[in-house]
């Protein structure tokens, strides 16, 4: 044994080096003070806590305080902790069970005895924020309350809305895309950011394989690192000394969902189903000793990708049925089978199989009572299925409320795109106890995440066609119809690998426990991607296309110097090393201290394209060959527990520290995409007035007229395109994008206070009152060199509306519209107030209710997964150069959520039927009033309104405009109360929803032997309230009212004072804001399960 503790300190020695970041929590702990009956501490007081379905032990011996702390536990339970010490009897403490990454508090007051003999047990004590000692916002969701939680996609995200500080996966008002999931410290994130979805489609792995989720906003434990907003950690399930399965299927089809919504029906059903197939295993090896766990899931998904269906009279129901017609969507299908050979696809139908796989197998190992080991593998694969992107171009002209597929345009099936998402990912955890004084934790993860898009349809150009026949102005640039191969799916995958090892180790002395930690972490994001890599083409109208006139738009992204699949990464290291001091001074009060330095360097392997270097933006130069500077984030924290009267009835928690995040890799490898060096973007544009006028045309354009060309390397012949780059020559494409080189990751300062309040009555009752304020020390945002920044010799509008007229020579150069640059800002702040109540007023009857308040103001939410879609995402007055901290795109104002859970067991315990109801209340999303059209002539059509005080104050175009106008505004609650401001991005929240969620399950159960065999059925119901009244638990959006698009630029009158008129839809002015959202997946849904359990 002595040999071992030599090897494995040797060990972890030599591993120090080289040890990696990022890691959640995996464990658990105990701490505890051992006393006298008169308040002495008992020295020498032995402790063991022994897991009892695996048999896996223990122990720790009081110091000369008293205090005893156990590092490394399994999460979950139940345990039975025995206090012993010679002349005393023994204290026994049954059914103790851990939360996930907590700390529970054990305080054991010990009496005299004349007999050894002598037991006092003492039974259930059962874990809470009470006898937890967290110091900031976290919340814990045990498997158990897993399986009571209504849900049918069985993600992760259904599970951690249990948090009130939840949105999808977006936290207190934050990116959702920066939230950190690890899975046994795994990172199983959304590292490179190319949607809002977890790897693995979603799902990177099966709810069933996972033991305990931990949502964690503010933990102000240095060890959590690696998000802004919050984080989630999962540990997987492991075997015990019994072995247990199940096997498990759920099913929903086409006529297990709602098909109406008031009036609306939306007639026949397609035929549509998703069925899960899974079991898991896991029992002993070796008895106490070695366990293995193992998950098996399949999921299949016939189904149709889109919903939207062409229209017989050029008429849209703005919900379903597209303006497009049938007769035009067949005359372009048939253009093109009959003269270039390609086939489009069908219009009206866009069927697709989505499936998804998902294993996992995990060892436990119990090698000596001090040291235990675990080794888990999973992998999951998944292949879905997307509509053609909704309105991103590298056209000139983007109108950011009509999508290629929806109310305005339509599309083909064979446009769709497909994408594989792969996971492999695998782990590696050693918990040691050198001494009673001494542990450690090593972690060693790996994972492997890939996203590859694919497409049924042969390689050719994609086509955009525009609304020039239908409509006139600035509506005749409305998309119309697009087809082809999707514009940003050829060559487009990313792969990301990411190994992380990380080792802890805590030393406990007298009242402190000291741990000290050191990481490294190895992350590369390898991004194939080549927008427009088959050619793109834009034409004004369904005629000009017919015809062969000149296209509006052309672009084509190649790969230079004869490079035909050119790939472009982004790698770094980051070393970590932090330590802390967790000081308990007194019996009731804890303080945690701590702070972590963090390095990450990016590994140089990109070069420098001169060309672009020697471009002059006003002083500023753009280095494409040069990542940012190697430099240590600093992140002190510290926090606080008191409970009050020291019998765990009133607890006062809080802290205050610096969390340092991540950035969607997408945002760096922009840089080498679109350095000109390996391949180069070309974009021949045609730029507009705001009036829908041309104001300049790129001569090449011209080239273009006729036939279109659909081979890529006669599109580059045809237009002189470049072709071979030096470094010392270089290129420069038509869209640039850099990093600052003095950029830092995202880091907030946080601070929280709360209390916890055990009310006392009979039953458990317990009130939660919790703020946090957050400061951003180095936030986000896209600033474009290439566009000057509003000077004041520049000319503003008269009247109230004074912001500024962008000039003619507003670009440094005529020729680049884009040279796009990450940079940091100090902008920004946020807020969240949350009260939580839970209950169990009867036995088996649970009760939660929440409200949470949230606030987060911000420059950008960084829309879009490029740098130039970044920017012109962002809603401004004076244009994306100059935005105003504003409301967060991803904030949830106002939240109540609440849940029921109350199992009936009978015929003693062999029936049973359990019911749970989630509730959920909230306004959906942020909604933005802009101009139609582009007013200060910036390029950008994102433009905030000016909400005027009264009539008169701006001009209409006609009387009847500022009528309609002015009777919009009495009616919208948010364009009222802000009469004389300018209109904030996302501040004009749509309609308060209620939906509430139900999952019944019914229990046979039979035992035979020592083998509990159990056959259950579920029934899973979303937004149950719908299948009562189809009115009921339905979303409203803004598309009555040209989704806040209300007003449109007419120009200056002779005062200089901009004149609108105010948009028509199907030729009326809009009366309402809000207009009920008829989507059918709005509808309520059903899905029943089957269920065989065995232990």
């Amino acid at each position: 044994m002595k040999h071992f503790k030599h090897a494995l300190l040797v060990l972890l020695l030599l591993l120090f080096p080289v040890l990696a970041m990022g890691q959640g929590s995996t464990t658990s702990s105990m701490t505890g003070k051992i006393t006298d009956s008169m308040g002495g501490a008992l020295a020498g007081a032995t402790v063991v806590a022994t897991h009892e379905p695996s048999g896996t032990i223990y122990g720790a011996t009081a110091n000369s305080q008293g205090l005893f702390s156990i590092q490394g536990m399994r999460p979950g339970g139940p345990y039975k902790v025995e206090v012993s010490f010679i002349g005393y009897s023994k204290e026994s403490f049954t059914e103790i069970n851990l939360l996930l990454g907590e700390t529970f508090g054990l305080n054991v007051t010990m009496t005299e005895s004349s007999t050894e003999l002598n037991v006092v047990t003492v039974v259930g004590a059962r874990p809470s924020k009470f006898n937890m000692l967290k110091t900031g916002a976290t919340t814990n969701i045990s498997g158990e309350q897993m399986t009571k939680l209504p849900t049918i996609n069985r993600s992760i995200s259904d599970i951690a809305r249990v948090s009130p500080y939840t949105n999808g996966m977006s936290f207190s008002g934050g990116d959702g895309r920066s939230t950190n999931f690890t899975v046994d410290g795994s990172n199983l994130n959304n590292n490179f950011g190319l949607g809002s979805n977890l790897p693995g489609g979603g799902n990177p792995i099966s709810l069933d394989a996972i033991e305990e989720v931990q949502v964690v906003i503010a933990p102000f434990d240095v060890r959590q690192t690696n998000f802004i907003g919050g984080g989630i950690n999962a540990i997987t399930k492991s075997g015990t000394n019994t072995l247990k399965g199940t096997a498990y299927t759920y099913l929903t089809n086409q006529n297990m969902r709602g098909n109406k919504i008031g009036d609306h029906d939306f007639g026949d059903r397609p035929e549509e189903s998703n069925s899960i197939y899974g079991f898991t295993l896991g029992g002993p090896i070796i008895k106490n000793k070695l366990f293995f766990f193992g998950n098996l899931e399949y999921e299949k998904t016939p189904q149709q990708v889109i919903r939207w269906r062409a229209s017989t009279n050029g008429v849209s129901d703005q919900q379903t049925i597209s303006r497009v017609t049938e007769s035009d969507l067949q005359t372009v299908s048939d253009f093109l089978r009959n003269n270039y050979g390609y086939e489009t696809g069908s219009f009206s139908s866009f069927p697709a199989d989505e499936s998804n796989l998902k294993y996992l197998a995990r060892l436990d190992w119990n090698i000596t009572d001090a040291h235990k080991l675990s080794v888990r593998y999973n992998h999951t694969k998944n292949t879905a299925w997307n509509p053609p992107n909704g309105n991103s171009t590298d056209g000139s002209y983007r109108d950011r409320n009509k999508d290629r597929v929806g109310e305005f345009s339509f599309s083909y099936a064979n446009s769709m795109y497909s994408q594989d998402n792969l996971v492999n990912s695998g782990s590696l955890e050693l918990n040691s106890r050198f001494s009673n004084s001494m542990s450690n934790q090593l972690l060693v993860t790996y994972s492997d995440i890939q996203d590859v898009r694919g497409s049924t349809s042969e390689p050719f150009p994609f086509i955009d066609i525009m609304s020039g026949d239908i409509a006139t102005g600035v509506d005749a640039l409305a998309p119309y119809i697009s087809a082809g191969y999707e514009l940003f799916t050829w060559n487009n995958g990313v792969k990301n690998k990411i190994i992380t090892a990380t080792d802890n180790l805590t030393y406990s002395l007298d009242a402190h426990k000291l741990t000290a930690g050191v990481s490294f972490e190895y992350q590369m994001a390898d991004n194939n991607y080549m927008r427009s890599g088959t050619g793109y083409y834009r034409y004004a109208s369904l005629s000009d296309f017919l015809s062969g006139a000149i296209p509006v738009d052309f672009a084509l992204t190649y790969g230079t110097n004869g490079e035909l699949v050119p790939s472009n990464a982004v790698k770094f290291n980051q070393i970590g090393a932090y330590i802390q001091d967790e000081w308990s001074p007194l019996q009731n009060f804890k303080l945690t201290v701590g702070v972590r330095a963090d390095n990450l360097s990016f590994i140089d392997d990109i070069i420098t394209n001169n060309a672009i270097k020697e471009l002059d933006f006003g002083g500023r130069n753009i280095d494409t060959g040069e990542w940012p500077k190697s430099r240590i984030n600093w992140s002190p924290r510290v926090g606080f527990t008191w409970d009050v009267n020291s019998n765990k009835a009133l607890v006062v928690r809080g802290g205050t520290g610096i969390f340092t995040g991540r950035l969607p890799l997408v945002f760096f490898t922009n840089m080498p995409s679109n350095a000109g060096m390996n391949q180069i973007l070309m974009k021949l544009q045609t730029r507009f007035n705001a009036d829908g006028t041309v104001r300049s045309t790129d001569p090449k354009l011209a080239l273009l007229e006729g036939p279109m060309i659909t081979d890529v390397d006669e599109m580059i012949d045809r237009l002189d395109f470049q072709t071979v780059v030096t470094p010392e020559d270089g290129s420069v494409p038509s869209s640039i994008a850099g990093v600052d080189p003095e950029f830092r990751m995202p880091q907030v300062w946080k601070s929280s206070l709360a209390v916890d309040y055990k009310v006392p009555v009979e039953f458990p009752l317990s009130v939660t009152a919790e703020g946090m304020f957050t400061k951003n020390i180095n936030a986000v945002l896209i600033d474009n060199y290439a566009v000057r920044s509003p000077a004041s010799t520049w000319t503003k509008f008269n009247g109230p509306d004074k912001r500024y007229i962008y000039p003619a020579e507003y670009l440094y150069n005529s020729s680049i519209r884009d040279a796009c640059v990450l940079v940091n800002t100090n902008k920004g702040y946020g807020y969240t107030f949350n009260l939580t109540v839970n209950a169990e007023p009867v036995n088996n009857l649970e009760i939660m209710a929440a409200y949470t308040k949230t606030e987060m103001k911000e420059l950008s939410g960084m829309p879009g997964s490029n740098a130039n879609s970044a920017w012109v995402g962002v809603y401004s007055v004076d244009g994306p150069n100059s935005p105003t901290v504003q409301r967060s795109q991803y904030v949830m104002p106002d939240k109540v959520i609440g849940s029921v859970s109350y199992r009936i067991p009978y015929l003693n315990d062999h029936m049973a039927t359990s019911v749970s109801l989630f509730y959920s209340g909230y306004t959906p999303y942020g909604n933005s009033f802009v101009y139609t059209n582009d007013m200060n002539g910036d390029g950008v059509t994102t433009d905030l309104i000016y909400i005027p005080n009264r009539r008169g104050e701006v001009a209409f175009v006609t009387t009847a405009d500022e009528d309609a106008f002015f009777k919009f505004i009495e009616q919208d609650k948010y364009l009222k109360k802000h009469k004389g401001e300018y209109a904030e991005a996302y501040a004009a929240r749509a309609p308060w929803v209620n939906r509430i969620d139900i999952r019944l399950v019914q229990d046979f159960s039979i035992k035979a032997g020592n083998t509990r065999n159990t056959l259950q059925l579920s029934l899973d119901i979303l937004n149950a309230g719908n299948l009562i009244n189809s009115k009921w638990g339905v979303y409203k959006n803004m598309a009555a009212s040209n989704y806040g698009s209300i007003l449109k630029y007419e120009g200056v009158n002779e005062s200089n004072v901009p004149t609108y008129s105010m948009v028509k839809i199907d030729d009326a002015y809009p009366t309402k804001t809000y207009d009920t959202y008829l989507n059918i997946n709005q509808c309520w849904m059903m899905q029943i399960g089957l269920r065989y359990i065995f232990n």
